[in-house]
């Protein structure tokens, strides 16, 4: 009876080995680099007393200026509570400090403080080194064109309203 039953296509597993052809191959590799790419920021920050979650936010407030916590949570992908924690630490080490918002009494904005932009600019000196250790592996011109592919993928032109 099982000769008489149709065929089923083989399915193709996800993995994210060279090669891979299922419909989730692009994202798993996308995954595991970006596991590289943080652990060599990692690497980087761990001198200077921050981890990633912290220079995320700081990303966030550099390039946006004061921001509400609510916009810092959805900015970083992270949730309510943990942005809570990561601005606590900020503030504790003198990098982020919270401001009342004008008409609105509940709503606190961070702002990066002289302290923050120091170990910011500080950071990118420690990172420039690791950077070119996480693409080492490319040849010529083929790091802009990686960059040019993931801005693309990451910043699709339709969101650009």
């Amino acid at each position: 009876m099982a000769a008489d039953a149709p065929r089923q296509p083989a399915v193709s597993r996800a993995t994210d080995r060279p090669g891979d052809r299922s419909p989730f191959a692009l994202g798993l590799l996308l995954r595991r680099a970006h596991w590289r790419a943080a652990a060599l920021i990692g690497e980087a920050l761990r001198p200077l007393g921050v981890e990633l979650r912290h220079f995320a936010v700081l990303i966030v407030l550099v390039n946006r200026g004061p921001t509400v916590q609510r916009d810092l949570a959805a900015a970083t992908g992270s949730d309510k509570a943990g942005i809570m924690r990561v601005v606590d630490d900020l503030e504790r080490k003198g990098l982020a400090v919270r401001k009342a918002v004008p008409g609105d009494r509940r709503a606190r904005a961070v702002e990066i403080t002289p302290e923050g932009i120091e170990l910011f600019d500080a950071a990118h000196l420690a990172a420039e080194p690791l950077a070119e250790r996480l693409v080492a592996e490319l040849g010529a011109g083929e790091s802009e064109q990686l960059t040019e592919l993931l801005t693309r993928l990451a910043h699709p032109a339709d969101d650009e309203a």
